[in-house]
């Protein structure tokens, strides 16, 4: 720490960190515990230089001690930068500092936390790592008999914990005790892909990974159109900007409208959701040997959908040669709900609607693997590997932030004088429609935009509310003020539901 040289007992910066290393690094083996420590402060320092912050790292057994530079007016322990570090288990703002000498940190001890025990209850608790001539019993039990004087020991639920933190010829004092991510460093544990679509599953189930060290590129298979393009963009960005700290992850993305055409083109009904299953993997295997790639990360549960079953989990798992790790595959959707809250991608996802449903009709939730593969075989294999031909790949990192901005274009409820177009057909305009909506398809807009009236605003809806919104990108590249109504057709008959209660 550079605040105040050892010898010299007082208070330090208040903004100097303790950081302590997760207990999974701790355990390992001498050589592998230095390795992870260094990915650990290699990917400290890359958050640090990414947010623009000063500072000066200090690395030791088990403990970093961070410090930010005279003319850094920004606190680093309050910032949340270290939440979102892996590897690291806790941190502690330092209150003081001082030479380990048993007479020095009681002295020390008994300025910095006069004010703060008196007339309270307090703990004084020690650890001790060292050659030194007292114990850590000694310190808390000195310290707290200087302390006594003005507060009451309570060693249960004290109101103020008096933490000193010995390591060979230092001593640091402290009184808070931050949570941190956890895990291992990232990139410790290898490259992977992880499919991603947007939705609550998938970005938790890379968190996932990428809280055991393992550093990810995602690969999505586009079936929606540059609208959803965005929005899977935008989800990936919050796992790159917030969580993958030291690496630069991508995203691939691959078109996947033109294998949707084939697949129906050959593939038995029953077996279509199983059998793109198989083409996404595949993909994701293909892009993953290509980045040196050792694993799929996929965000199934089993029993979530039709085609998370065990049956079909297993006629889907042999499309791809490498490892398939589906880190949330006993979770139900609430704690993954919670936790996509925790990651940052929970309102990003809530907007998203996965657009992996391709069959008309009962999808087999028992298919077999030798069935569902007879059906694929028939596919030209040219069709996947010109989709793959055209991957977008992006570095999110070095991506601005301005061309995910999806902000204008949905919204979730309708305005006193917007006007409500229904892009269904006729028959399903017919069967229920929003009151005083105008049913225009998307053909005959996309046809004639003039079909309409460019000085009214314009909520447009379909059945899932994904058609809507490319067509509302579009309309308002050209001057419309269009919008997509987020959720389509099951989201708006709530919306008057919950109106006509």
């Amino acid at each position: 720490m550079t605040s105040r040289s050892p010898d010299q007992p007082g208070a330090a910066s208040p903004r100097d960190v303790l950081i302590r290393l997760s207990g999974e690094i701790t355990t390992k083996g001498r050589h592998t515990r230095l390795r992870f420590q260094r990915g650990l402060a290699r990917n400290l320092r890359a958050a640090l230089d990414r947010r623009h912050l000063a500072y000066k790292l200090e690395e030791d057994w088990s403990r970093l001690y961070l410090s930010p530079e005279p003319d850094e007016d920004r606190d680093l322990a309050s910032s949340g930068l270290l939440d979102e570090v892996f590897g690291i288990s806790s941190y502690s703002p330092i209150d003081a500092e001082c030479e380990a000498n048993l007479e020095r940190i009681v002295e020390a001890g008994s300025r910095i936390y006069s004010d703060r025990v008196t007339g309270r209850s307090f703990a004084v608790r020690a650890r001790r790592s060292g050659q030194h001539g007292f114990g850590s019993r000694d310190v808390m039990v000195e310290l707290g008999a200087a302390l006594n004087e003005l507060g009451t020991v309570d060693l249960s639920n004290p109101d103020v914990e008096v933490s000193v933190e010995i390591r060979d010829h230092r001593a640091w004092f402290y009184s808070e005790r931050m949570e941190g991510a956890g895990g291992l460093p990232l990139g410790v544990e290898g490259r992977a892909v992880g499919l991603l679509s947007g939705g609550f599953d998938s970005g938790v189930a890379a968190w996932m990974l990428l809280r055991r060290g393992v550093n990810l590129d995602y690969v999505f298979c586009n079936l929606g159109g540059a609208a959803y393009r965005r929005m899977v963009v935008q989800v990936a960005h919050v796992l790159a900007d917030r969580w993958s700290h030291g690496v630069a992850p991508r995203i691939h993305v691959v078109p996947f409208d033109s294998v949707v055409a084939e697949l129906r083109r050959v593939v038995r009904p029953v077996y279509l959701q199983v059998a793109l299953k198989r083409q996404m993997y595949a993909a994701a295997q293909h892009i993953a040997e290509a980045m040196g790639g050792e694993a799929v990360v996929t965000g199934e549960a089993v029993g979530q959908v039709s085609s998370q079953t065990l049956s079909n989990l297993r006629a889907i798992d042999n499309a791809t040669s490498l490892p398939v790790l589906r880190p949330l595959i006993g979770h139900d959707k609430e704690q993954i709900i919670a936790l996509a809250r925790h990651v940052g991608t929970h309102d990003l996802s809530a907007r998203v609607r996965e657009y992996c449903s391709i069959g008309d009709g009962r999808t087999a939730t028992a298919a077999r693997p030798d069935a569902v593969e007879s059906d694929v075989a028939k596919m030209n294999p040219s069709v996947l590997a010109g989709a793959l031909g055209q991957t977008e790949t992006i570095t999110l990192k070095q991506l601005d932030l301005a061309e995910l901005a999806v902000d204008g274009l949905f919204v979730d409820e309708i305005a006193s004088g917007a006007t409500v177009v229904d892009t269904r057909d006729a028959a399903a305009f017919g069967a229920w429609h929003w009151p005083g909506a105008e049913n225009h398809t998307i053909a005959r807009i996309s046809g004639r935009s003039d079909t309409l009236n460019k000085s009214r605003v314009h909520v447009l809806v379909c059945e899932q509310g994904l058609l809507s919104a490319q067509l509302a990108e579009r309309l308002q590249s050209e001057g419309y003020e269009a919008y997509s109504f987020a959720g389509g057709i099951p989201a708006l008959r709530r919306l008057q539901e919950e109106g006509c209660r």
